[in-house]
């Protein structure tokens, strides 16, 4: 043996300070290595992770070693690492490494050599805010240069078989969502792509509609490169690559119009030979709940031909958001927080979950009949209350993310109602209101709770549920099986998820999945200032009660169609505009896959 500086080296082969367990190819190393800021430790290798364990101690096991002098040392709880949380390991060569030793009194003693190094790149999940991740960097050292190689050779060996992470991305950038801090967020971001060798193709949008255009006018070959998309702006960008991709892609019957008369009791017409995009559409996809649809995200990914049609559901094509914009409600419930970093951990790390998209349709009057034109929404579509705050919010757009707060003040204060017909599918036994009024009065001071509340969390037993025979969608052709409602309404909205954001910490709909398969359809009558203004309250309260009211209705459903009485009605689909005086709309169970994982407890 041979000390050098503060360090025990082996002057025997270079190698046999390494033990191999299993066979040729082994499965498990196990090694002396200096882990930066810590000391020496000895390290495991299996394939499903790295541990390290601590040599010399001059600590017994039960004294707290994990700080010295508000400086953290060694966590007890990050002595392993998982190869599903690391996205890099790099060869450093040689430089220093620094051994932290503790002291009884609990003194830091710092020593530091130079040897051989790499690093292992990897996420840390934070202790105390559930959902928050943030990357973690352990540096090992070793005397030795082809020990450090064969490990480094051997970790990569085993993120080569994490054959569901990214390899090549498109990137859009929206430079004047929210604060205008889209460039910013995405060039603090790019350097970790880098390090987990992730390509990019990265384009800066130059006006609105700009990756609308690119979505629509790239081909199928060209986008079947990529192993998925990314959105670095707010909820309307993400909704404008949405609806570049899915419009000419998604291949599915419309859902039926409203009606042309004014009788209530007319079944609602539905003609496919006008609303079929595509005649040749199997019968599969023609139910809003589609039983086809990949749920989870442990399904196998499915190798294409970059030549093959792009189509959804799709296994491999994944669309992911980093949040930059105004509320960014599809990032906090799809990933719990609002953290740019932890959405590009789950995208580098190839996290997949699906979601539900639902199919708004804008009927016009056209000499050949009724003329659809179509959007698609991944979190939310509202008229009234929520058209008018939008509408009113464009005049305002140099004030930021507060235009939404100056405008929703201002529409409030207004307090107009519109008279309007809805008409819904009945997919459940619709619960009464009875005891509303006395519920009311609970929600107005904060004691009314639902414990029947059960939220989309990660691995959601809900969403990740087959489609049964009892959840199929019921036939639109028949009288039955709707439900009309006329009247005059301050707002009508729905829900695709909870919509939950900084206004609305449980959204609208705090029970509302990501891949369920129904929209929550929300009917709010005309009522007294006061009455709406509880509502809204309710709202923005965490564990708030807003749909506890008399004068709200709340409807689980797949279908749904709208007549507005005026001659235009204007509707907020994702943040983004739609003038629709006839609307009908219909949900696709998880029909298109996210880059996330959804929340944690």
């Amino acid at each position: 043996m041979e000390r050098i500086g503060d360090f025990v080296t082996r002057d025997d082969d270079s190698q046999a300070n390494t033990q191999f367990i299993g066979a040729e190819e082994p499965s498990i190393l196990t090694s002396s290595f200096f882990l930066d800021h810590v000391g020496e430790v000895s390290l495991t290798l299996k394939p499903d992770g790295l541990s390290w364990k601590l040599m010399d101690s001059l600590c017994n096991d039960h004294e707290d070693r994990s700080t010295c002098l508000g400086i953290q040392i060694l966590s007890r709880n990050n002595t392993s690492i998982n190869i599903s949380d690391v996205y890099a390991v790099e060869f450093i060569d040689w430089g220093l490494v620094h051994e932290t030793l503790l002291t009884n009194p609990g003194c830091l003693l710092g020593h530091a050599s130079e040897m051989y190094r790499f690093t292992v790149h990897g996420v840390d999940r934070s202790k105390s805010q559930p959902s928050l991740w943030a990357p973690i960097v352990y540096t090992f050292g070793h005397m030795d240069k082809p020990t450090c190689q064969m490990w480094v050779n051997r970790l990569n060996s085993f993120l080569t078989m994490e054959t569901h992470r990214p390899k090549n991305l498109l990137v859009y950038v929206n430079p004047g969502s929210g604060k205008g801090n889209g460039c910013r967020t995405w060039l603090s971001l790019a350097p970790i792509f880098s390090q987990a060798k992730v390509k990019t193709k990265v384009t800066v949008t130059e006006r609105a509609g700009h990756a609308f255009e690119a979505m629509a006018s790239m081909s199928d070959k060209e986008l079947n490169t990529y192993d998925g998309i990314v959105a670095v702006g707010g909820d309307g960008f993400f909704n404008e690559i949405l609806n570049g991709i899915l419009l000419s892609r998604h291949k599915a019957p419309y859902p039926p119009s409203p009606p042309d008369d004014e009788s209530e009791s007319d079944v609602l017409p539905h003609d496919p030979t006008a609303t079929i995009t595509e005649p040749s559409v199997s019968r599969e996809d023609e139910s809003p709940l589609l039983s086809s649809s990949p749920l989870g995200g442990s399904q196998p990914v499915k190798s294409i031909n970059e030549d093959s049609e792009m189509s959804f559901p799709n296994e491999r094509f994944r669309f992911g958001l980093i949040p930059s914009g105004s509320t960014d409600a599809i990032v906090i419930c799809t990933t719990g927080v609002r953290d740019p970093m932890t959405s590009a951990l789950q995208i580098i790390l190839g996290k997949r979950l699906c979601l539900d998209i639902a199919q708004v349709v804008r009927w016009e009057k056209s000499q050949s009949g009724k003329d659809p034109r179509v959007r698609y929404a991944a979190s939310f579509a509202g008229y009234g209350f929520y058209g008018d705050v939008i509408t009113e919010s464009e005049k305002y757009r140099w004030m930021g993310p507060k235009r939404y707060d100056y405008a929703g003040t201002k529409v409030f204060l207004r307090h107009r109602s519109y008279e309007a017909k809805v008409a819904y599918m009945k997919v459940e036994a619709e619960k009464t209101n009875a005891g509303a009024n006395a519920r009311r009065v609970k929600a107005f001071w904060g004691l009314s709770k639902e414990s029947e509340r059960v939220p989309c969390r990660a691995k959601c037993d809900i969403c990740n549920t087959p489609v049964t025979p009892q959840m199929e969608t019921r036939d639109p052709q028949k009288e039955s099986n709707w439900v009309r409602v006329k009247g005059r309404f301050l707002s009508i909205g729905a829900a695709v998820i909870s919509c939950r954001n900084e206004k609305a910490p449980d959204g609208l709909v705090a029970d509302a999945h990501l891949a369920d398969g129904f929209l929550h359809l929300i009917l709010i009558k005309d009522c007294p200032r006061a009455f709406y203004l509880w509502h809204l309250t309710q709202l923005a309260r965490k564990g708030g009660t807003p749909l506890n009211f008399d004068f709200v209705e709340h409807h689980k459903t797949t279908t749904f169609t709208f007549t507005s009485s005026g001659e235009e009605s204007v509707w907020n689909v994702d943040g983004e505009i739609l003038h629709a005086q006839k609307l009908s709309a219909q949900v696709f169970r998880g029909l298109i896959s996210l880059f996330a994982s959804g929340p944690e407890t």
